[in-house]
């Protein structure tokens, strides 16, 4: 198998094997390790994983929508046909709804508004003072009710109109406020051996009005001998969902800035802390280790014994509608079949018609960025929780 997907199954079986069950915010329990890191070295394979498909365009773009546009507004993704911030999106009224993952619907339930700017911005989450209620207009505890048909309020906290559409102060509202893109590029073209290239979302005067503080949350940049070198910092970490996606848009962003600046690549060093999988997703994740072992059964057979099977999945694949049962299973040997017989790396092609980082299309159309020979074997559904 690649090497990404090699290395990522490593911790997801760490993560099963050591992992302690906690209790978490979303009301949704999670199996979790301490702390792991990745070492990605220019080998020539372009880290995007084959045991589950990874959209490319979704992941590069909330990369731009971070990094390129400085965005926080979530309706830059929506309109682009991607929705994976869409559940941490403030509402119309500024308040952010949370929403209970499990039980039944209960339209009439309220819950009062708390309001974030109610604690000091030393203890921003309010780990040490009481964050308290958000008061209307008429001295009243303000009060709210879900918006979203068949999901019933957990909490709600209010970040004002001016906020509505938009994760809050985080991520892009960062990059955008300190101009950490067109700083890192500038440094790193005039004073590429400084030892203090460092970019961090993580900045306490705004943590009590981002609805999700940064993940990734800091990276720090290095060149030696001609090459750029990444180390990406992450807080915390969806490892079925948010992982994959965060591997390979740091990946093309290392790519696209050692392009810029005329640097070799480099090694992009990845670490985590707290990496979780949630209870809910432990299915999919029995599904990509039995891929795994699937793929080192089959890859035992002899060519011939390859090529005759894949000719009897061609066969079974042709006379069966793809809502049967059975299709996914029969989809997913074929791929694996075809990945052992035609090893590829995966390699990402950027247009040699784009010198700046800012100029790459973030579009639908999405023609400036090519992933080649990504093969993989096929979607694993996993739920998100908020």
């Amino acid at each position: 198998m690649l090497y990404w997907d090699t290395e990522y199954l490593k911790l997801v079986k760490r993560i099963l094997r050591e992992g302690i069950i906690e209790e978490n915010r979303t009301g949704v329990d999670a199996v979790t390790v301490g702390s792991h890191v990745f070492n990605f070295e220019p080998n020539g394979e372009f880290p995007i994983l084959s045991s589950k498909q990874l959209f490319i365009r979704q992941a590069i773009t909330e990369m731009f929508w971070i990094w390129q546009m400085g965005s926080n507004d979530v309706r830059e993704l929506t309109k682009r046909g991607i929705h994976i911030w869409d559940q941490w999106k403030v509402d119309e009224d500024g308040i952010y709804r949370i929403y209970e993952p499990y039980g039944e619907y209960d339209a009439d339930k309220e819950v009062e508004v708390i309001d974030p700017l109610s604690v000091p911005i030393d203890d921003p989450n309010g780990l040490i003072h009481e964050i308290k209620p958000k008061f209307d207009d008429n001295g009243e505890v303000m009060l709210a009710k879900s918006i979203i048909p068949g999901k019933t309020i957990r909490k709600a906290i209010y970040y004002g109109p001016k906020l509505a559409n938009t994760i809050g102060t985080a991520y892009g509202f960062i990059v955008n406020r300190y101009g950490h893109t067109k700083n890192l590029i500038e440094t790193l073209k005039k004073n590429p051996k400084d030892r203090k290239i460092v970019k961090s979302l993580w900045q306490d005067e705004f943590l009590r009005t981002a609805v999700l503080p940064s993940c990734v949350w800091a990276t720090t940049w290095n060149t030696a001998g001609g090459k750029l070198n990444l180390n990406v910092m992450q807080r915390s970490c969806d490892v079925p969902l948010g992982l994959p996606f965060n591997v390979t848009q740091y990946a093309a962003f290392h790519r696209m800035i050692a392009k810029e600046t005329g640097f070799e690549l480099g090694n992009m060093s990845y670490r985590i802390d707290n990496a979780h999988i949630y209870v809910n997703q432990l299915d999919g994740i029995e599904e990509q280790l039995r891929r795994e072992s699937r793929y080192n059964r089959l890859r035992k057979y002899s060519v011939s014994d390859l090529e005759e099977y894949k000719k009897k999945l061609e066969y079974i694949l042709s006379r069966i509608d793809k809502s049967d049962k059975d299709y996914d299973y029969y989809d997913t040997e074929y791929r694996i079949v075809d990945i052992i017989m035609d090893p590829v790396k995966p390699e990402l092609v950027l247009s040699d018609d784009v010198q700046s980082f800012f100029d790459y299309d973030n579009s639908r159309e999405f023609k400036d960025v090519k992933v080649k020979n990504y093969k993989h074997m096929g979607k694993i559904k996993f739920n998100l929780t908020q």
